[in-house]
Formats: structure tokens, C-alpha cells, sequence
């Protein structure tokens, strides 16, 4: 395993095998708060792992034992001039659509508080994985905001507008059995094993053709949202970039030798 840091407070981990890499949000000491730093961080270390071919999974983890994140980071925020906060914006929407705009699937490893910012990280992935100690919300109202990391666009994608809608407006704290019952996590685990989980779970993905997934995640993405026939057309748009690859071929060429796939990854 190879380890490359982002600034202070990003880290990200490249495990040897499985084409899995795991980007760690590393501020224990602020219980991970979202600084004017850390989001550039956040958004350079996605630039990168965007860039890697060899990245099939990417999974978003915590190094606070009791916190994946707890969201903007308000003593900072404080301090600013509202000239600061304007020019802060576009780096902290860099973080967020960092998470995701990454090209391949992402699973988001929770546990203790995600928060805000926090959780909009964790929505920003395509699969949520928390343990039993996870407790989410959007409190950004009771600040006097509103949920600025996508927060407004993604929660109803998961959890249907009115419930989104409840939610955001109360600023309520969600435990993890609720959580998971409305769909706002995806896999409730044992407390203290969100992160294996997680993992092994980016491992079961990246063992598929790496064109394969990078193009169904073109195509849910850009489909979401479209009537019928639009969606069929994406779909289709991403069929034909990946039916001539060398994975295509690999693929329907191991599966009639029944033998494991060794893919090009082109």
C-alpha cells in the first residue's frame, strides 16, 4: 500500500491490490471540519485519483474515531468578511463536486457524526456504508444557511423531496437505524466496521472491467433525472464507448474460456 498526502489534512492510500484507493479525511482534531485548506485539498486529491487508470473504487473514510465529518469549518467561517466568503465559495464547492465528479464508483465509509458538509460528502458518493454510531443531518437552517455541498440536490434523490424536504427544514440529527430505513445510507453495518466494509465492498467492484464501470457511472449519472427515452439514449451513448473496447473483448473471451478476466483497461 502506498500513501500520498494532500496538504495537512487529506490523505490518500492506493491498496496494492484491488484497484481500490482510499481517500482519508485526516483532521482528528477538528473532528474533520471542512477548512478553506482541506476543501482545496479534498478537491486535489479527487483531480488525481480522477487521473489514475489504475483506480477502479474509490472509498471515503475517516481518521476521527468518532466523526467522519462534521461539516464547514464554522470558527473559520467566523472570522470571515463577507468579501472572505465570497471568494471561499468556489473552494469549497471544489471539494464537494471533487467527490462527485470522480469518474469511477465511490463508497463512503461513515461512522460517529456526518454533519453538514459531512454528509454532503457522504451523498456525493454513489454508495453509503455506515455502522451503528452514525448519526447524519443537514443543520445548516439552524445556522442561518442553507446545505451548500449539494446537500438540496442529492438528499431528495435518495430519500424522495418530501422527506428531504422534512429533514432540511427541522435540521434534525438522523441516527443510523433510521437512516438506513428511508434510504439515506445504503448498508448498516456492526459499529467499528464501516471502513472493512466499505473496502471490501470497492474491492468486489474494482474486480470488473474498469471501462465497464467508469461508463455505467457516466451513464447513471447523466441519465438520472431525464425522462425514458433521453435515459435510453445516454445509455446507449455508453454502450457503444465501451462494446469495441479490449475489456468487451476480454471479458466475453474469459468468460467462455471460464477463466478470470485479466483486463486491459482500454
Amino acid at each position: 500500500m502506498s500513501e500520498e498526502r494532500f496538504g495537512e489534512f487529506v490523505l490518500v492510500r492506493r491498496h496494492e491490490r484491488g484497484h481500490v484507493a482510499e481517500l482519508v479525511l485526516d483532521r482528528p482534531k477538528a473532528m474533520n471540519a471542512v477548512s478553506t485548506e482541506m476543501a482545496r485539498s479534498i478537491a486535489g486529491a479527487c483531480a488525481a485519483l480522477g487521473e489514475d487508470r489504475d483506480v477502479r473504487a474509490v472509498v471515503l473514510t475517516s481518521s476521527h474515531e468518532r466523526a467522519f465529518c462534521v461539516g464547514a469549518d464554522l470558527k473559520e467561517r467566523n472570522s470571515f468578511s463577507d468579501a472572505d466568503l465570497v471568494r471561499q465559495r468556489p473552494v469549497a464547492r471544489g471539494a464537494y463536486t471533487g467527490v462527485l465528479e470522480l469518474p469511477v464508483p465511490t463508497v463512503a465509509a461513515v461512522h460517529g457524526f456526518a454533519l453538514g458538509g459531512g454528509l454532503e460528502l457522504a451523498l456525493s458518493c454513489d454508495v453509503i456504508v455506515a455502522d451503528r454510531t452514525a448519526v447524519v443531518g443537514l443543520p445548516e437552517v439552524s445556522v442561518g444557511v442553507i446545505p451548500g455541498g449539494g446537500g438540496t440536490q442529492l438528499l431528495p434523490r435518495r430519500v424522495g423531496a418530501a422527506r428531504a424536504a422534512e429533514l432540511i427544514f427541522t435540521a434534525r440529527r438522523v441516527e443510523a437505524a433510521e437512516a438506513r430505513g428511508i434510504g439515506l445510507v445504503d448498508q448498516l453495518v456492526e459499529e467499528g466496521r464501516d471502513r472493512e466494509e466499505a473496502l471490501a465492498l470497492a474491492s468486489r467492484i474494482a474486480a470488473n472491467s474498469p471501462v465497464g464501470l467508469r461508463a455505467a457511472k457516466r451513464a447513471l449519472r447523466l441519465g438520472h433525472g431525464l425522462d425514458l427515452p433521453a435515459g435510453l439514449e445516454v445509455e446507449d451513448a455508453a454502450w457503444r464507448s465501451v462494446a469495441f473496447s479490449g475489456d468487451r473483448a476480454e471479458g466475453v473471451a474469459a468468460f467462455n474460456e471460464k477463466r478470470s478476466p485479466r483486463w486491459p483497461g482500454e
